[in-house]
């Protein structure tokens, strides 16, 4: 046995012990850089997410503003859906606030605004048929779905906050220029489907030229 532990010193029980324990602090290391770097990221989403909120409201009121042929009933209730959904970010990002570096308290914000980018897609695609004229120019309809979702891209930063807001967004305007109708008809609707696959795409080369990369998990539906 003397003669064993001479010649494999590394497996005597106080080297494995101390093997152990540097692997043990390196894997622990691990956990603490994962978890700073995720509220760190967290609390970016936090802070941009305000200027989210505020851009719906006013890209509206430029809409309602250049739509002059519409009726002032369902732009109204368009408006006021689009506000719901400020208002409702504005909340979630005030009650995060309290606690802006607590991960359980970012990781719910994060659930929460998923949720919200969710109905802010609907709410905003809803104005395909609210606040839209029909015969809209086939450039004011893309306009119109593509603008808010490149700002949502360029001030969250995160994929899935971006896909959650535009399968709505696309899906509903897209329906509107076959439904109203918008003119170039499914002229239209293709080229905004195609649009919103650009977009898409750009943000996935962006994390990938980057290496900014999300995590899903950061944004999963409750």
């Amino acid at each position: 046995m003397v003669a064993i532990t001479k010649l494999y010193p590394s497996q005597t029980p106080e080297t494995q012990s101390k093997h152990n324990g540097r692997d043990g602090s390196i894997a622990r290391l691990k956990v603490l850089h994962s978890e700073a770097e995720e509220t760190a990221r967290l609390a970016n989403i936090l802070g941009r997410s305000l200027y989210a909120g505020l851009a719906l409201p006013v890209l509206a009121i430029l809409t309602v503003a250049l739509s002059v042929e519409m009726s002032p009933v369902p732009q109204l209730t368009w408006c006021l859906f689009v506000g719901a959904v400020s208002v409702a970010i504005l909340v979630a990002y005030r009650r995060a606030m309290r606690q802006p570096f607590e991960r359980a308290s970012l990781k719910h914000f994060a659930k929460d605004l998923s949720a919200i980018l969710l109905f802010a897609g609907f709410a905003w695609g809803s104005g395909a048929f609210l606040a839209l004229p029909a015969g809209t120019q086939p450039i004011a309809a893309l306009v119109f779905a593509s603008a808010p979702a490149v700002i949502i891209a360029y001030l969250l930063r995160v994929r899935e906050a971006l896909f959650l807001f535009l399968a709505p967004v696309t899906v509903l305007s897209a329906a509107a220029c076959l439904l109203k109708p918008f003119a170039g008809g499914a002229w239209t609707a293709l080229l905004t489907i195609l649009a919103a696959a650009v977009i898409a795409g750009a943000t996935v080369l962006y994390e990938r030229l980057t290496g900014e990369k999300s995590k899903p998990a950061m944004l999963a539906l409750p």
